[in-house]
Parts: C-alpha cells; structure tokens; sequence
C-alpha cells in the first residue's frame, strides 16, 4: 500500500526505514520527545526497530496504521500516524515534528492533509487524539482540526519516566 499527499509545502510520504537519521535526530531529542509516551529514543537501534516495523506495516495490503514522513523543503522533518481500530472505523491521530520546524505551521497542515485522507480515502466515522494536558500546542492543533475535547478525566504513564499525569482526549465524528 502507498499513499502520497501533497500540500502547499509539504509531501507526506510513507515514513520508512531510509529516514533512519532524519527520524533519530527529533526521535532521540529530550527536549523534542517531552510529551510523546514511548520517545526518546536512546539508542539509533530503537528508531531503527521502529521503523522497520513501519516499513512492513507499509507493505501490507490493508495496513493497521498509517505512519507518513513529513517532508518539508526536500528534508524529512517529522511523522504523522493514524492508527486504526479493531472495526477499522475510528482512526487515532498522532504526531511528532523536529523542534526546528516548531510554530510554523507545519503540523496543522499534515493533520489537515490527513484528516482530509481518513475522511475520503478510510472512510472512518471518528477521528481521536490524546495529549498531556501540558501540551498546549498539541492542544491546540486538535482545536483547529475542528476536535472537540472528548475527555479531560484520563491519565497517562511516561514508560521511561513512571511519570503519571493528566492525558485530554480530542475527538471529531465524521459523518
């Protein structure tokens, strides 16, 4: 299976096993993994792990997710996922991009790009997000996707950290 989407700036792409480097410097970044639950990575053998497993799920006839290079200006700069479920009807959305192409814009236009695809390409009837409640950016993009907080009661444990904190749920049902 391939898919390509093509915005005013960016190409979403499938994410493979050739953005090894790319993927490792934003996915083995601290700073730039605060708040995503599995990152960072600590080692380039953990991203490599991670994308030969995307690199398969891409070549499956009907993938359990969809995980798409963000390609800004030639340069593979982050990822964003959608992660179907069982009845492959709800779609999860994530997302991670390379804190130098922070506030930019950038990752409003991929998630709109892939809204737009789990609309007309998957069909699904619901799309869902969740961040830390710290996250406001992340936050704040699910509002602009037109995603509606769904819950505010959750919780997440960081697996690195044992961290335990609050986790918002955005959700938008597609009709």
């Amino acid at each position: 299976m391939f898919y390509e989407i093509k915005t005013d700036r960016l190409i979403l792409r499938p994410l493979d096993i050739s953005d090894l480097a790319t993927v490792h410097t934003y996915a083995g970044d601290k700073e730039n993994t605060t708040y995503m639950l599995w990152l960072p990575n600590d080692t380039i053998e953990e991203t490599k792990q991670f994308l030969n497993s995307v690199t398969n799920e891409w070549k499956k006839a009907v993938p359990n997710y969809y995980e798409f290079a963000i390609v800004f200006e030639g340069l593979q700069i982050g990822a964003i996922s959608v992660t179907l479920n069982d009845s492959r009807n709800i779609g999860e959305l994530g997302w991670i991009l390379n804190k130098r192409y922070w506030k930019k814009g950038i990752a409003v236009e991929a998630a709109l790009a892939i809204k737009d695809f789990v609309l007309n390409v998957l069909k699904l009837q619901k799309l869902v997000a969740h961040c830390d409640y710290r996250n406001t950016a992340s936050s704040n993009l699910m509002q602009k996707l037109g995603m509606t907080l769904e819950d505010d009661t959750g919780t997440r444990t960081y697996p690195k950290n044992n961290e335990t904190v609050q986790e918002l749920t955005y959700s938008l049902s597609i009709h």
